[in-house]
């Protein structure tokens, strides 16, 4: 009797091994930081590879149209021949010429031959270009095939990238709901007026970015409703005049020969941190534009608080 208490003793749960203790808030702080680091990144080549699938998609495209014109005219020319051995065939091919070769005047028998020369040349002439056409057509079809097989290799990429990027933001989301900092934003946001110090291209590029304070962030996010990072700053260039790839690590890359020291930084500035990750534009006044992550919005922090790593002048 004993050792049957003792043993639904043992098996009874311990109170304190029900569930774990509730992380701190500054733990989840942590924690969501670091998710943060890891969205930059996860992000950024989710957003590489999209490029490269619309690139792939193009090409394979253009050279589909290209390959049905060239379908089309081997059909024709394959029609013409066809046509050709029809009517040989019904008219006994060089039948209708035999008075050619024995006509006794020298003049119709030159003219008659000259006339078979030219029929014959027409002949061969379709022949060849038919049988060139079809070369082509086969060239194009293998080279539609392998660029079709590549850009299934970028979507299936795309994919896998899409969906580690889908997995850390449902974390991120968690965490921040947890923390009661969720923030959804609004699509529709007037965002707010600039009046900073700079002119020319950089004030359209800021005065676009600044009219997109309160939009979420949303990774792939290229507007109008939604922004990450690099969408929002190319956008904003692309306002002023300058076209910028698509990725922070494509932009930091195109700005290899236009770097700036953090110490003469100019409004319009493009501003990079975490690891070149992350993307964000200098207003002037010590203020950055950026599209911060997951559960944030389009908005105007001070340089202190961006923690700037390096910076590329347009």
């Amino acid at each position: 009797m004993a050792a049957g208490l003792a043993t639904a003793f043992l098996l009874l749960p311990i109170a304190g091994a029900q569930a774990d203790p509730k992380p701190t808030a500054a733990q989840v702080k942590a924690k969501l930081h670091k998710l943060n680091t890891q969205a930059d990144q996860l992000v950024d080549r989710y957003n590489a590879a999209n490029e490269k699938w619309k690139k792939a998609k193009k090409q394979y495209g253009a050279l589909n149209d290209d390959y049905k014109q060239r379908y089309s005219r081997v059909e024709a020319l394959r029609q013409g021949l066809v046509s050709m051995a029809v009517n040989g065939y019904q008219t006994g091919d060089f039948g209708s010429w035999g008075g050619v070769f024995y006509s006794s005047a020298p003049e119709a028998t030159l003219s008659g031959l000259a006339a078979l020369d030219q029929v014959s040349l027409a002949r061969t002439t379709q022949l060849q270009e038919y049988e060139s056409a079809i070369k082509g057509l086969k060239q194009q079809r293998d080279q539609k095939k392998a660029v079709f097989d590549q850009a299934a290799k970028v979507k299936a990429d795309l994919a896998e990238q899409k969906d580690q990027v889908e997995k850390l933001v449902k974390r991120q989301t968690r965490l921040l709901r947890d923390l009661g900092v969720f923030n959804a934003g609004n699509p529709n946001s007037p965002g707010v007026v600039y009046n900073g110090p700079a002119s020319g291209n950089a004030r359209a590029a800021l005065e676009f970015a600044y009219k997109q304070v309160g939009k979420p962030y949303r990774y792939g996010g290229t507007g109008p409703g939604a922004w990450d990072c690099s969408g929002l700053v190319q956008a904003s260039w692309a306002a002023g005049g300058v076209g910028l790839p698509r990725t922070s690590y494509e932009q930091w890359a195109w700005g290899a020969s236009r770097r700036v020291s953090l110490d003469e930084l100019q409004p319009g500035d493009l501003l990079f941190h975490a690891g070149y990750g992350h993307v964000g534009l200098y207003a002037g006044d010590g203020k950055v534009v950026h599209a911060p992550q997951t559960g944030e919005v389009v908005k105007i922090v001070t340089l202190s608080e961006y923690n700037a790593i390096g910076a590329v002048r347009p």
